[in-house]
């Protein structure tokens, strides 16, 4: 997961991972907060909501990115031939996503297989919490998303020391990736902690927003779940009215209420540290009809 950025009025922040970013306007923004969907760089405050057909057109982004220092087991993990299979596409750049247009086959020659259950999470940090729920489910398949490469790095890592079979990742924009995916594809989509964009003029850069719902919910198989969880209140309630006024997905908690913390996703040190300090976590799980 990776955390919220210090948003001002130059939109010069960008998404950073747990362990790295202080500056929040919640003491619980320091926990984290998912690096999201990279669309294509759009700063234009006049921007509209983005089509949903053309996967090329350029729309507006949900994350704002920018480097930050590599440790050097990131940094073997990105260039050494042992981590390599971790590595769908080339993890530094922009990330090209041409031609990876079937999740599941990237399990073909795994244990799992390709029918295995399969979750993708979206922007997943530093990898942490994602390593050890993929850990906690061997025989699950997780495909995580990412733009931020010193995190890529440290996960490809972590998964190699660990001996993982069942996880992939991915470089680039997750909505381009979601629109190139099949229907009915995915069982399972996870958005922790996504950046809550708290000035209004930033709202539509909101990751929850009936138009990448939209493409989210294409690629969830019937009866799969998105996942999402944030610390910041007015984001919650946001994400509770977009997400009840929509069409095909159901709140399992039922309709205007939050979910306890499911045991799976893993609280981070900085969740837990700002619970002891009585602020605030939401999770959501709404399951496709």
């Amino acid at each position: 997961m990776s955390q919220h950025p210090d948003i001002n009025d130059n939109i010069t922040g960008t998404n950073t991972t747990d362990e790295q970013n202080p500056n929040t306007t919640n003491n619980m923004s320091t926990i984290n907060s998912a690096t999201h969907t990279a669309t294509s760089v759009d700063a234009d405050s006049n921007s509209q909501s983005e089509p949903t057909t053309d996967k090329h057109i350029r729309i507006v982004n949900t994350f704002m990115k920018r480097r930050t220092h590599m440790n050097k087991n990131a940094e073997l993990a990105l260039t050494a031939p042992e981590f390599a299979h971790y590595l769908v596409n080339n993890s530094f750049g922009d990330g090209n996503l041409d031609g990876i247009d079937d999740l599941r086959a990237l399990f073909t020659d795994s244990p799992n297989g390709s029918a295995a259950p399969l979750t993708l999470e979206i922007g997943f940090g530093l990898g942490d919490s994602f390593i050890e729920m993929a850990a906690a489910e061997p025989t699950r398949n997780f495909v995580g998303v990412e733009v931020h490469e010193p995190g890529i790095g440290k996960c490809a890592y972590m998964a190699g020391t660990q001996g993982l079979t069942n996880v992939k990742i991915i470089n680039g924009d997750a909505i381009q990736l979601l629109k190139q995916l099949p229907e009915n594809h995915i069982d399972r989509i996870q958005l922790y902690f996504p950046d809550p964009w708290q000035k209004k003029r930033h709202y539509k850069r909101r990751f929850v927003s009936p138009e990448r719902m939209a493409i989210v919910t294409r690629s969830l198989k019937q009866g799969g779940w998105f996942h999402t969880a944030t610390d910041w209140e007015h984001y919650a309630f946001w994400m509770v009215e977009v997400l009840d006024g929509f069409t095909g997905l159901s709140n399992q908690a039922g309709a205007g209420n939050f979910t306890a913390r499911p045991d799976f996703r893993p609280m981070t040190k900085f969740e837990r540290r700002g619970l002891e300090r009585g602020h605030g976590v939401w999770d959501l799980i709404y399951i496709k009809d």
